[in-house]
């Protein structure tokens, strides 16, 4: 027996059976080795009744470590010299946890890290803002489909609307709405199906709870003038100084990659290869990075090529566009909402919707599904093949257009009964 160590925790590997790996320090506190190679971290002890008990730490990750584990068994330790019982003190906590414990347990767990840097900042606001205020009083086990449905109208009708000062020169205004509303539940979902595998709640509550689908983001840009007013307005800016250059050319780049915002707002330089024309984002950097289990790869074109160039150099961990002040990505969606008036844009156009133009225009000139798929990164075919059939919708009505004119001379009416066409 020795100390159990990340060292020690490394060098057990998987065998054909399950096996223990004790610790020589703190009598109980040791590790679970399963076939699978999946490491847990556990304390077993002997209650009041002199009966044994096996308690389940954690399984061995980045965010559990050797040393967070041995200082969870010291305090189970403590409390089993006291007469108490760690598993049953566990068990009232889960059964009495109140719905913001849960949420604040979810947001310091490994679940919750695996997420890309800039998503967690976006749960984070909307669990404080939205969720803590509409349900956080309430008994996690005790939660209803009713109570979330409530909590949806609050949101959805603005009762979680606020302005609050938020660092130095930060704020945020909460405004609340449907759509804010909708995407406030889906992060609560996930957060109870989380619940359950964790032992806290039996069941999700906020299953088949109706909460109204996205509306149709097809607005795009659907023309060269769009794209020229676009980066005129974006020099213009610039130059007036009412525009930094980081911000613009942050926009600039996601216009011309297809790129998702987040995904150029937290862009690090250890994602960036000029030499190779390509940004590799890591699993927990991209979207689908979980689902997919893979890297994702942004093709960049000369022109953004260039505008990465430009950028100040920096360290590895550093931010290819930074913020102004403060640590995190750069903000990206204030500006927009500037940039895309001051452009005369389409109405209700946002940064997902360059995403949309220029798959929209790689499908009208004549892109495959698969390749617009490696474009933009999409996991599932079916959603890259929407573009393909709206590109044949559009080709269709041009070519309509187009001979309008001839089509009103034309003696042949345009649908006759029974006409064949002769190839």
């Amino acid at each position: 027996m020795e100390k159990l160590t990340k060292t020690l925790v490394d060098r057990s590997i998987s065998k054909s059976r399950r096996y223990y790996v004790w610790d020589v320090e703190i009598k109980g506190f040791g590790l679970l080795v399963l076939p699978s190679g999946v490491k847990t971290f556990i304390y077993q002890f002997r209650n009041r009744s002199g009966r044994t008990r096996r308690a389940t730490i954690g399984k061995f990750s980045t965010t559990m470590t050797a040393d967070l584990a041995r200082k969870h068994a010291k305090k189970m330790r403590r409390a089993v010299e006291d007469g108490r019982d760690p598993l049953e003190e566990a068990k009232a906590e889960k059964e009495a946890i109140t719905v913001q414990e849960l949420l604040e347990k979810y947001l310091e767990s490994a679940k919750f890290a695996e997420k890309a840097e800039t998503t967690q900042s976006v749960d984070r606001g909307r669990v404080a803002r939205h969720l803590i205020p509409t349900l956080g009083r309430k008994i996690a086990k005790k939660l209803k489909p009713d109570d979330i449905r409530r909590a949806y109208a609050s949101i959805r009708d603005g009762k979680t609307a606020c302005n609050v000062k938020t660092g130095v020169r930060g704020r945020a205004r909460v405004t609340g709405g449907e759509g804010a509303a909708r995407m406030a539940i889906r992060v609560l979902r996930a957060i109870l199906n989380w619940a359950i595998d964790e032992g806290y709640i039996s069941s999700n509550p906020a299953v088949g709870v109706k909460i109204g689908a996205d509306g149709n983001r097809s607005t795009i840009l659907e023309s060269t003038e769009h794209y020229k007013s676009l980066f005129e307005t974006l020099d213009r800016l610039e130059t007036e100084l009412r525009l930094r250059q980081p911000v613009a050319d942050a926009i600039r780049v996601i216009a011309l990659t297809g790129a998702r915002r987040n995904e150029i707002a937290a862009l690090r330089w250890s994602h960036v290869d000029l030499r190779a024309g390509v940004l590799t984002l890591p699993l927990n950097a991209h979207k689908t990075g979980k689902s997919t289990g893979k890297p994702r790869i942004i093709g960049l074109p000369a022109a953004a090529q260039a505008i990465l160039a430009r950028q100040t150099n920096g360290e590895d961990d550093d931010y290819v566009f930074p913020p102004a002040r403060g640590v995190g990505p750069v903000n990206l969606s204030k500006p927009w909402r500037k940039i895309r008036v001051e452009a005369k844009l389409p109405e209700g156009i946002g940064l997902h919707g360059l995403r949309h133009s220029l798959a929209s225009h790689m499908a009208m000139q004549g892109a495959q599904a698969a390749e617009i798929m490696t474009t933009l990164g999409h996991q599932q075919l079916s959603t890259a093949q929407r573009y393909v059939h709206w590109a044949r919708d559009e080709r269709a009505k041009l070519a309509e257009k187009a001979a309008s004119h001839i089509s009103k001379v034309l003696k042949v009416p345009c649908e006759q009964p029974g006409l064949k066409v002769v190839k």
